[in-house]
């Protein structure tokens, strides 16, 4: 089984540094391990706070990213446009340095992924997604607060819904969808995005304006419950 730290009281519970439980990705973070020694190379620990009303949900660490530095989002491009529009709407403070000492801190909100582990072209496969699914389920049961949670693409939409019970064909993926569903706390609601990739923002399959509408539509929805 595999080690797992929580946080205090209703805190998230995290994959141990050395989580065992998918083969292929602990090959793929061994050999990193030894290739770049001062990285991170391990399971990336939810950012936020345990009080959060949103909860950010990517689909896996990047290499040279979160796999890099240990913290979410941290180090790559889709960091850039996530942290921004973060504090455009009011989710983070501070300046964002990709790097995890920065300062930056998120306000009312929390950054994971579906998958803790950087996986080999950042593509994790069924199985790992799974397996990893209970550490995303504890993480949503520990946040007494959340009313919201954004999904990053499909993958993580799907993972999502799974780990609410929610059915698949009752709630499809589409981008700036705004899904109403029964959560461990009570009601929540879960907005859909394309994930703030390069590729996706390079091909114009999602724009900066598109990514930050959804945000905007976010924050609406929880100023409406405040």
């Amino acid at each position: 089984m595999a080690e797992v730290t929580g946080g205090i009281g209703h805190g998230p519970v995290e994959p141990g540094r050395d989580c065992p439980l998918c083969p292929r990705l602990v090959d793929f973070r061994r050999k990193h391990r030894a290739l770049e020694p001062s990285w991170h190379n391990a399971p990336v620990p939810s950012f936020g706070s345990d009080d959060a009303r949103l909860l950010i949900v990517g689909l896996a660490p990047g290499l040279r990213g979160a796999n890099r530095t240990g913290r979410p989002f941290t180090g790559d491009f889709a960091g850039d446009l996530l942290y921004e529009t973060l504090g455009e709407f009011g989710f983070a403070q501070g300046s964002y340095a990709a790097r995890p000492d920065d300062g930056l801190r998120l306000v009312g909100a929390m950054l994971t992924n579906a998958v803790r582990c950087v996986p080999p072209e950042n593509k994790p496969v069924g199985a790992e997604i799974a397996t990893c699914r209970t550490f995303l389920s504890a993480t949503i049961a520990g946040l007494p607060r959340l009313a919201v949670l954004v999904a990053l693409g499909r993958i993580a939409h799907e993972s999502t819904l799974r780990a609410l019970g929610a059915r698949q064909a009752a709630h499809p993926f589409v981008h700036g969808a705004m899904h109403r569903i029964a959560g461990p706390h009570g009601p929540l609601v879960l907005a859909d995005s394309y994930h703030c990739s390069r590729y996706n923002t390079n091909t114009g399959r999602l724009t900066p304006a598109m990514f930050k509408s959804v945000f905007a539509a976010v924050r609406a929805e929880l100023d409406r419950g405040a």
